[in-house]
């Protein structure tokens, strides 16, 4: 199939453009001028912004693809700028989202696949929640619930396009591995080897990991696969912050998490760190595995967090 990935240098766009390369199809990688230099080996780059309509919807055009993939964000800039990369990111999700159904429809292609994350649900009681399960819409933050907003709109524009363009919704997990802030380079990693990193205490907020691989495994099923809807893409086991933190810090051989108070970790971490520490849900991927076919090839955060 002829493929366009857009978000071709992120952290999954990369691999995604080489996973499936192997797999025998022709992929158009989508790159800022400014990206260039960071643009996977393809069968073609096309240049454009996606917030550039016209010129989005040229390349496009050009690349005339039968499969069009969104790995649009601007998180690469988090622990530069976080409040510029989460409104960048908002603005791809809202604006970008909105050019690239357009474009898609106007070259003709027939599947939009677009990333979304499965860390978005309202608090309650359930260890792990199911797609159904309502979004953070009014969180207490204006940050998060404008960026949880943002991933609705996304998801709404990508599942209700047409029906000459079928739409699937990947929400994936907290990435781990390569390139991300997980990896032993990455900016979390660097928060805890330092010790800046505390538990609040109780650590009760669960996270749903995923490996990068497993993250470009699910594209490339969705990519392939015609069933269309919203996935969780997470691994097996939701952690609670007070089994994986920990463990995290023992893989990184860095000190052992000092334990604050919950009520003064929003002071210390900031609204959304201590929200994910002490009150998030993780997400369940039974979905994922018995609609699209796809199940994790690393199960659990255990074999990997903190060692690559």
């Amino acid at each position: 199939m002829r493929i366009l990935v857009a978000g071709a240098t992120g952290v999954v766009g990369r691999p995604l453009v080489g996973a499936l390369r192997s797999r025998g199809h022709q992929v158009s990688a989508l790159v800022r001028e400014e990206s260039l230099a960071r643009a996977p080996e393809a069968d073609a780059i096309v240049v454009a912004d996606v917030l550039d309509r016209e010129a989005l919807s040229a390349a496009v055009s050009e690349a005339q693809p039968e499969v069009v993939v969104h790995q649009l964000t601007a998180l690469r800039d988090m622990f530069d700028n976080p409040p510029e990369a989460f409104a960048r990111t908002a603005r791809l999700r809202t604006e970008g989202t909105a050019n690239l159904v357009a474009a898609a429809r106007a070259a003709g292609a027939r599947r939009l696949v677009a990333q979304s994350i499965a860390f978005a649900a309202a608090p309650n009681a359930d260890l792990a929640v199911d797609e159904d399960a309502p979004l953070y819409v009014d969180a207490p933050d204006p940050g998060w619930s404008a960026t949880v907003r943002a991933i609705a709109e996304l998801e709404d524009q990508v599942l209700n396009t047409s029906a000459e363009l079928s739409g699937v919704v990947l929400r994936y997990g907290s990435l781990y591995g390569p390139g991300t802030a997980y990896a032993r380079t990455g900016g979390s990693a660097q928060w805890v080897l330092s010790g800046g990193f505390p538990l609040p205490e109780g650590g009760a907020g669960i996270t749903s990991f995923l490996h990068v691989e497993d993250a470009v495994g699910a594209a490339v099923a969705a990519v392939e696969s015609e069933v269309t809807g919203t996935f969780h893409i997470t691994d097996d086991e939701p952690a609670q912050a007070a089994q994986w933190l920990p463990h995290f810090a023992r893989a990184l051989d860095a000190p052992a998490p000092r334990v604050i108070p919950a009520t003064t970790a929003p002071q210390l971490l900031g609204w959304f760190m201590a929200h994910q520490l002490t009150s998030a849900v993780g997400a369940s991927n039974a979905r994922a595995r018995t609609e699209l076919g796809w199940k994790p090839q690393r199960p659990s955060w255990r074999n990997g967090l903190g060692e690559e």
